[in-house]
């Protein structure tokens, strides 16, 4: 019998059985937990239920919901009986969806509820093959909802069902994990797509448990560890959390992606572990500088000399360990004896402020917190700095779901700083210029991997296959890096999204964006110049704060959307850009933003961001054609 996910799954519930698997909120919005046993109960219940309404080995299942307990009883259940299925979530277009579905060949829909029930329904005539529903929701009635040549189910009739079968034959579920193959599709990822239509990444059984097996021999996880899950569950990067979390023995929090009720629940549940992306973090350290600065002068004041204090304390520390990256070989004598009296010096005043200031912001992450991770995209350099001097150790990784996602991380015990980490075990990996040379530590170029963690290929789409997979496995992510001798990665940019002005200059846009964002009056921002003269941006405010400046300096205003037409805002952002971005700071010449347009409306998840929070380049620079064209005139 070969490994899947399902009979790992399996061999864990008996190890762990009556440990917490899952922590639920019921009506009351309590947290419920559900142990091992009870979880994997309701999953062959639920695979069982799936036999008996005929579900095939290796029919697609499309999945339209949120995160909940019945989305991973459903995952799990689907994976038993060796059926697939096809995630997408609530916040997804009906256009997208249809596709997807469409695309995908699906003739079962799992659906959250009433309303994504409703949504998939009003495109139902574009999909032929699709005849059966499934809704999560225990409070929805399907007799209410009587189509012409569909079923409609419940979860509970489906569990029903289950247990039916189950009572008839105990080991149907059982028999039906023994055959399958570690080889097996798994799912069948659509790409959210930064650009162009959505591609179907096709993942298997052997390309999660990879992630499960080797994730392990970075991070320390396992038995009593808390996940807090509030990232879509259906993208790859939270999916193989997820399992990570499960079949390491752990526990998950389901949370929601609100500040507020995330906080709320991390104190009362305890997290030790909060896999996230970097606009999370990023939001954490802006809550936390909010809350500072409504805060005494005082107080103000000894935050930010314990930030100072923590920042040089860490660099010093890193030296003196060895922590930091080394694109050339450095010297570990001479940065022995340049770093310890430092490190000796400041160490007393660090501890001073976890003392003072900093026990206080890891109170509020729960108190028990081991290790953020921080994935699907790039965590800009100034928050990765603040969460080291607070010491909050945070992790960065990297990933792409075309490699199930997880590629490389920093290492719990020896974090090299300003990397991405080394790439798992049993992945290898090359940097190469554009003919296709490799290049050694130190160099830029586009980075390739390879390994059991690497995608079949992209559905019934085998051109685009050959663009990025070669026939012996080599993936091109797309990424510009850099490695450290040590085989540390050092992520750079997009190869796509390098911006090439009409002088021939090419321009790495996120390392611009990561810093303006430094700002407090700066939500998000995009910067444009394909083909141009210089560089724009599209800008879009931090309203609440930019409203406390005009009030500071006597700037008359109705709501504070109205300050985007005010001449004073715009010269006050302008010095803001160009403080953040100069060559002083390390910026060429022509890497300034020249000129910038404000914009009323947040860029939303579905529309221009991704559901990890990335910019949809090529959507925005659509949407905001006429606006970017002013950049220019």
């Amino acid at each position: 019998m070969e490994i899947t996910l399902l009979s790992f799954f399996r061999e864990k519930v008996k190890q762990y059985r009556d440990a917490p698997a899952l922590h639920c909120k019921d009506k009351n919005k309590k947290f419920k937990t559900v142990s091992f046993s009870e979880l994997f109960t309701m999953i062959n219940q639920f695979g069982a239920g799936l036999m008996s309404v005929n579900v095939k080995r290796g029919e697609h299942i499309g999945v339209v919901s949120d995160n909940r307990k019945e989305w991973i009883v459903s995952n799990l259940g689907i994976l038993g009986i060796g059926a697939l299925d096809i995630p997408r979530g609530s916040d997804s277009s009906g256009d997208e969806i249809k596709y997807i579905l469409r695309h995908a060949e699906c003739p079962m829909c799992i659906v959250e509820n009433e309303e994504q029930f409703e949504k998939v329904l009003s495109i139902k005539k574009d999909l032929p093959l699709l005849k059966t529903f499934i809704v999560l929701d225990e409070d929805y009635n399907p007799a209410s909802k009587k189509e012409k040549g569909i079923e409609v189910f419940t979860f509970k009739e489906i569990i029903d069902k289950g247990k039916a079968l189950l009572e008839k034959d105990p080991d149907c579920f059982n028999r039906e994990i023994d055959k399958g193959k570690g080889d097996d599709l798994a799912t069948i990822i659509y790409t959210s797509g930064t650009t162009g239509q959505p591609k179907g990444v096709m993942l298997t059984h052997d390309n999660f448990l990879h992630q499960i097996r080797t994730t392990v021999a970075y991070l320390d996880m396992g038995k009593g560890d808390v996940f807090l899950s509030v990232l879509p569950i259906w993208h790859a990067f939270e999916r193989a959390v997820e399992y990570v979390a499960l079949f390491t023995g752990g526990s998950l929090v389901y949370s929601k992606l609100v500040g507020k009720i995330m906080l709320e629940d991390m104190e009362t549940m305890k997290p030790t572990i909060f896999p996230s992306v970097p606009r999370i973090w990023e939001s954490v350290r802006a809550g936390i500088y909010k809350n500072v600065s409504a805060g005494s002068a005082i107080k103000k004041s000894l935050f930010n000399f314990f930030i100072g204090v923590g920042t040089i304390y860490v660099y010093f520390r890193n030296m003196l360990k060895g922590w930091l990256p080394q694109f050339k070989k450095r010297n570990r004598i001479i940065d022995i004896l340049v770093s310890f009296f430092p490190f000796i010096i400041f160490a007393p005043l660090k501890f001073l402020g976890n003392l003072l200031v900093f026990g206080k912001i890891k109170k509020k992450l729960g108190g028990n917190f081991k290790f953020g991770v921080s994935g699907a995209g790039a965590l800009p350099p100034h928050v990765d700095k603040f969460f080291a001097a607070t010491g909050i150790l945070l992790l960065e990784g990297y990933g792409l779901t075309e490699a199930a996602p997880v590629v490389s991380v920093r290492k719990q015990h020896s974090p090299i700083a300003n990397t991405i980490g080394p790439v798992l075990p049993e992945i290898t990996f090359k940097i190469c210029d554009p003919e296709g040379k490799e290049l050694p530590p130190g160099e830029k170029g586009v980075l390739f991997i390879k390994g059991p963690n690497v995608m079949k290929g992209y559905y019934k789409n085998p051109e685009e296959t050959k663009k990025i997979l070669s026939d012996d496995g080599w993936l091109n992510t797309g990424d510009l890096a850099m490695c450290t001798i040590n085989g540390e990665i050092k992520i750079l940019g997009r190869e796509k999204e390098t911006i090439v002005l009409l002088g021939g200059e090419n321009i790495e846009p996120g390392p611009l964006e990561d810093t303006i964002l430094q700002s407090e009056y700066i939500e998000q921002v995009m910067v444009v110049g394909q083909d141009k003269k210089y560089l724009g941006a599209l800008v879009v405010p931090h309203f609440e704060n930019l409203a406390r400046y005009a009030r500071e300096n006597d700037l008359a205003f109705t709501k504070p959307e109205d300050l985007i037409d005010m001449p004073e805002i715009e010269i006050f952002l302008k010095k803001e850009i160009d403080s953040k971005v100069n060559v002083k700071q390390g910026f060429k010449a022509f890497e300034r933003i020249f000129k910038f347009i404000l914009l009323k409306e947040p860029f939303e998840i579905g529309k221009e961001l991704t559901p990890t929070l990335k910019l949809k380049r090529n959507i925005i620079s659509d949407l905001y054609k006429k606006k970017i064209d002013q950049l220019y005139k």
